[in-house]
């Protein structure tokens, strides 16, 4: 009997972590849902990808300022570079 305890109560905590895990990941889902809607009324031009990552660097610890500040750089060189390859094709 002990050990049908032992074994139901592993089921149970195992389904437990497992609705948890799921219940995170929804709510991970709806923010990232919610922040790419915000994203995307400024016309940051952010896809999902890249706002995620934008989000986990900022998780991490990177500026948000810095991080808007790099974006914005690197747009203005690939427009550049852009603008230079098509003048001289």
């Amino acid at each position: 009997f002990r050990w049908f305890n032992l074994e139901y109560s592993d089921t149970v905590f195992a389904a437990t972590m497992a609705s948890a895990a799921n219940a995170n990941m929804n709510a991970v889902r709806e923010t990232m849902d919610v922040l790419l809607e915000i994203s995307r009324l400024l016309n940051t031009g952010l896809d999902m990808e890249s706002l995620s990552i934008c989000v986990r660097l900022c998780e991490q610890g990177i500026n948000p300022e810095a991080l808007s500040a790099v974006i914005k750089e690197l747009r203005k060189a690939s427009e550049s570079l852009k603008a230079s390859e098509n003048c001289t094709s």
